[in-house]
């Protein structure tokens, strides 16, 4: 049993670990996805083809897929404190390169070290909250991880469009770099790694149980049991569809679709982006709360996956319609996206606890992998429609092939929520 004390110790220095890893977490999404609000202002800017641009956002998701696996075996051995904070500072000072750039390569390289230093936050995150947190609440604590991250997808659509009506975009990134290298000095002196770093009993054993057993080899030993084990495979192909296709298209072309295809102004258009990302975080909640109260994954993941796909329809055939049915169409698409936030819970529990940060970081590349294909691929069937065409504007006819390659996408990772193994919320194999 714990003393007055000890709880409140507890809880101080769980949800101080989850604010501070939460907010970074915030700038990261703001990074995902702010390209979309300001892809007229980097056009113009740096005189870049939709190649280009797409080429430009994507070199986040480049990075975060290259470091997904690196940041595992990090916070499985160095600790999700040094990871984060570590992270913070480079992020820092690729938001300041990015806001301060007068090339597109040095806008890239920005991009970059962006991408490198968020990449870290999420898995350091799923870590802290294994970590911190009860097995049986691990998949709401990760939705309302999602919830608290949309916090900065949110702010880079309408607000961010609506705050571009009074200060530069390159004000706004070095505004962000400074809070990025704030958070990484608050992560280094808040974060405990684990209860048992401040002197404080493990989850499990405040349960009555044995805490789970640390990971007695190497960490590529660790690696190898992850990556052999074909229970953590069909997760990633989940993310690369359902993730990938949601976040190429709210991260930059989301905007000019609606701009160009149903007319919209860019506030108008924004706003349907901010509805989305909305629905996403409110969903991802959702989802995690549902599927750990109904002691169950896979029915979750694939109707919401189901619903997902269905969405994109009357998008690929540039259906009519009204203001209500718009914003009701990128709402439902939000909610029904995140079913795909359950793989990471089930990565977790068909894997030792100890190897949890590898185990989610597989999964995770997904995710990116897709968006890093899909974001460049959207402006190369655009450029490609338009190759030709003396016409400055566009419409749904330079856009069909881009949806239906996020369609295809999003297609693939339903088919592949049909492989997940149930794991009926807890450990296939407890340690």
């Amino acid at each position: 049993m714990l003393s007055n004390h000890q709880s409140r110790q507890l809880v101080r220095l769980r949800w101080t670990a989850f604010a501070v890893v939460g907010l970074a977490y915030v700038l990261s999404f703001f990074h995902r996805f702010a390209p979309a609000a300001i892809s007229g202002e980097l056009q113009q800017t740096f005189h870049a083809s939709g190649a280009e641009l797409g080429g430009l956002a994507a070199t986040y998701f480049y990075v975060y897929m290259v470091m997904q696996i690196p940041t595992g075996i990090l916070v499985d051995t160095l600790g999700p404190r040094r990871v984060v904070a570590i992270g913070g500072v480079l992020a820092g000072i690729g938001s300041l390169l990015f806001g301060t750039a007068d090339t597109l390569t040095a806008a890239s390289v920005g991009r970059l070290l962006v991408g490198l230093g968020v990449s870290v936050t999420f898995i350091s995150m799923l870590k802290l909250n294994a970590a911190w947190f009860h097995d049986r609440h691990f998949a709401t604590m990760t939705g309302a991880t999602i919830l608290l991250g949309n916090v900065g997808s949110l702010l880079a659509a309408a607000p961010l469009a609506w705050a571009l009506n009074y200060i530069s975009w390159r004000t706004a990134f070095v505004a962000v770099g400074l809070l990025s290298l704030l958070l990484a000095v608050l992560a280094w002196y808040l974060v405990h790694d684990h209860p048992g770093r401040a002197g404080l009993p493990s989850m499990r054993e405040l349960d009555g149980r044995e805490a789970h057993a640390p990971h007695a080899g190497h960490w590529y030993d660790g690696l190898l049991v992850v990556l052999k084990n074909r229970a953590t495979w069909p997760g990633l192909w989940v993310n690369m569809g359902l993730a990938g296709s949601l976040f190429a298209f709210a991260g930059l072309w989301a905007v000019p679709f609606l701009r160009d295809v149903y007319g919209m102004d860019r506030a108008s258009a924004a706003s349907h982006t901010t509805l989305l990302l909305a629905g996403f975080a409110i969903g991802a909640f959702l989802a995690g709360r549902l599927s750990d109260r109904i002691g169950r994954r896979k029915p979750v993941m694939i109707a919401g996956a189901l619903a997902y796909c269905l969405c994109w329809l009357p998008l690929l055939f540039a259906v009519p319609m009204s203001s209500v049915g718009s914003y009701a169409l990128f709402l439902v698409m939000g909610l029904c996206a995140p079913s795909f936030t359950l793989s990471w819970s089930c990565a977790k529990e068909v894997n030792p606890h100890a190897l949890s940060g590898m185990a989610t970081s597989v999964v995770n590349i997904g995710g990116f992998l897709g968006t890093a294909i899909m974001q460049p691929l959207f402006g190369r069937a655009i450029d490609h429609a338009r190759a030709g065409v003396s016409s400055a504007s566009s419409g749904p006819a330079d856009y069909q092939s881009g949806i239906a390659i996020l369609l295809g996408f999003a297609t693939m990772g339903l088919i592949a929520t049909l492989f997940i193994r149930e794991t009926y919320c807890k450990y296939v194999n407890p340690d």
